[in-house]
């Protein structure tokens, strides 16, 4: 087993062990502290310990009563650093219904209520009246997602950027090693520049303050991959330049729906660009929350040491003893990329992590296996090679000079780019290097796969044959008797909304599925994945989507009520009932009443269900679907 300093410090007692006084750098979860490259606090605090910084972690401290477990280490000399969890916190404690869950897969034995609503705005309020001086920084998924003006689904209005309800210093966007590691290697040399806003512990140690932080963001030039908040145009490093996007002013945007539709088609926009060098601007009340451009798509050597570093793949040990239940589902998984181009409307893996895919080496890939093999827990099965989407490893634009000038939000919606090299060989390499490996008995695709990318003619005889290869590959060799897929529905005309393919390319699919199942002699199942209640759906295409999959012989299980979280292009939808894409009127289901009707047709096979839904059916005047759903 690891020993304790092969984890970042908790406790003051671990500090003593490294030989430390104080942190450079404290970050405060909201999940567990499990060191594993899953999980978003220990990458970010692996990255910074790798650059020299002395990096401690707070797991999900309580934010009642004294406040102790946020001075438990002490004040930081450089910053702290809110890190809210891998799942919006929001989404984590609540279903579609709002209604709170019961358990929390991101805490110990999916215990629930260790972390509060929001919790990035709550650590900060928490660190402020501690440390009113300390800088704050805010990453994640939950800040990442509210940098700008957002949708709230749970308070059901437009709210303003997380900087402005949370007081802190900036928000790191995206996926956060490049930003973090130069954002903190800007404050060490603040501090060690003797800048007249520092203070000074009783030992005459510097100590960074906001003032001297917002000065190294914003000099010599601003922090890419960041959100500042300023109080006036002049305020503003160069002030409003003609290069600048400045958007409609929040309180215009919260009033008045298709204002808020238009800015987020040019937010989705830029934040879609190879190499963006417009900043964002939007006045909000008396303050201009300023986005600064994404830093360049990671190459395969920065996210190889990502990768590399020296995680030991566990929970800390004060967990010993109870199980996290997240933890279990990735502890012998390996992420072979990051990054989507498929842009789906409600997704927002491409929002977060990018619509360029990066890839890691086959080598940083095959040193990771090594390191699963060798757990004591390991039984002879990685359940899952995969990514965002199983089968995007290493593809990308043929002439990188298209996809640099490239804005579109989808590389294969609503038709597959020409440009896209769809080659599937690079990934069945690393499907058979895997399963070629002497410890490794199963190695499972428990990720989605794109059946469109398998399907479609590359115009290229050896891809057309690489993605026929690596289908075969999968379905013989990694495929746990299920295999995920997400068609999300029947009817074309929500398809075309959701930016997913016709259902026609999933019966293709499933033929082939099928067949190469029979001829195997192998009694394996595919499992689709679909939403309800999406914007610009309609009850009448939740019928014919039950009819449609019970042809297929579906009692359907994996489905999903849609959820609207930020930034998100069917979120925008359903706030403001605008297609950003077109700025045309859609119909959107609000109401729950709305949302159950569409829902209970996923379940027409139960008998509960049936008066429901004939009912239904004649209100809308479709006895005919009547007939189809429920004759012998």
């Amino acid at each position: 087993m690891p020993q304790l300093t092969q984890y970042l410090p908790t406790t003051r007692k671990e500090m003593a062990l490294r030989g430390w006084d104080d942190a450079d750098i404290i970050l405060l979860s909201a999940d567990a502290y499990v060191d594993h490259p899953s999980f978003g606090a220990a990458v970010i605090g692996r990255v910074l310990e790798s650059e020299g910084f002395r990096v401690a972690i707070i797991p999900q401290p309580d934010w009642h009563g004294d406040l102790r477990d946020f001075s438990r280490l002490g004040r930081p000399r450089l910053f702290f650093g809110i890190a809210p969890g891998a799942m919006d916190s929001m989404v984590n404690k609540y279903t579609a219904a709002r209604r709170r869950r019961s358990d929390d897969a991101y805490s110990p034995d999916g215990r629930a209520g260790l972390r509060p609503d929001y919790p990035t705005i709550v650590y900060t309020q928490c660190v402020r009246r501690l440390y009113p001086d300390v800088p704050v920084v805010l990453g994640g998924i939950e800040a990442s997602l509210r940098r700008l003006a957002h949708y709230d689904y749970w308070q059901e209005r437009l709210r303003p950027s997380i900087l402005c309800d949370s007081d802190a210093d900036l928000i790191v966007y995206g996926m956060g090693e490049q930003p973090m590691t130069e954002l903190a290697q800007r404050a060490l040399q603040t501090l060690e520049s003797a800048h007249p806003a520092l203070h000074y512990d009783a030992q005459g140690n510097a100590l960074l303050t906001r003032e001297a932080l917002r000065e190294a963001i914003c000099s010599p030039t601003p922090l890419p991959q960041t959100v500042t908040l300023h109080t006036a145009p002049s305020d503003i490093p160069g002030g409003i330049r003609p290069t600048d996007i400045v958007l409609h002013a929040f309180e215009a945007a919260a009033t008045t729906p298709r204002l808020h539709a238009e800015n987020f088609a040019i937010v989705e926009r830029e934040s879609n660009r190879w190499q963006a060098s417009a900043r964002i601007i939007q006045p909000t009340g008396d303050k201009w929350v300023v986005v600064n451009p994404p830093c360049p798509p990671m190459t395969t050597e920065q996210i190889d040491h990502s990768f590399d570093l020296p995680y030991t793949r566990l929970p800390h040990p004060k967990y010993n003893g109870h199980r996290i239940p997240a933890y279990e589902m990735i502890r012998h998984s390996i992420s072979l990329h990051r990054g989507c181009f498929g842009g789906c409307a409600f997704c927002t893996i491409s929002a977060h992590q990018g619509k360029f895919v990066a890839s890691r080496s086959k080598e940083s890939i095959m040193r990771e296996v090594e390191a699963v093999v060798h757990m004591p827990d390991y039984r002879g099965t990685i359940s899952d090679l995969g990514g965002p989407s199983a089968n995007m490893y290493r593809m990308r634009g043929r002439k990188e000079a298209a996809c640099r000038r490239c804005t579109r939000p989808s590389c294969i919606a609503p038709t597959i780019c020409p440009n896209l090299n769809g080659d599937h060989s690079p990934l069945l390499d690393i499907y058979r290097t895997v399963a070629a490996h002497p410890a490794v008995r199963h190695a499972y695709v428990g990720s989605g796969v794109r059946y469109d990318l398998l399907l479609h003619d590359w115009g290229d005889a050896r891809l057309n044959q690489a993605a026929r290869d690596y289908t075969r590959q999968l379905i013989l060799h990694h495929v746990s008797g299920r295999l995920k897929v997400a068609p999300e529905h029947t009817a074309d005309t929500v398809l075309k909304l959701m930016r997913k393919p016709p259902f026609a390319l999933f019966h293709q699919f499933k033929r082939i599925f099928d067949d190469i199942n029979r001829r195997a002699g192998l009694r394996q199942q595919v499992i689709p994945y679909f939403i309800s209640s999406h914007p610009g759906c309609r009850p009448e295409d939740m019928a014919e989507l039950a009819v449609a999959t019970k042809q297929l012989d579906f009692h359907l299980e994996q489905v999903q009520d849609f959820t609207p979280t930020p930034m998100t292009t069917a979120t925008t939808m359903f706030a403001t009932g605008f297609d950003p894409d077109t700025m045309q009127r859609i119909f959107v289901a609000r109401s729950p009443e709305q949302k159950q009707a569409q829902r209970m047709f996923f379940f027409w096979y139960k008998p509960e269900q049936r008066q429901r839904i004939e009912l239904e059916l004649r209100r809308m005047h479709r006895p005919d679907l009547i007939a189809r759903l429920y004759a012998r």
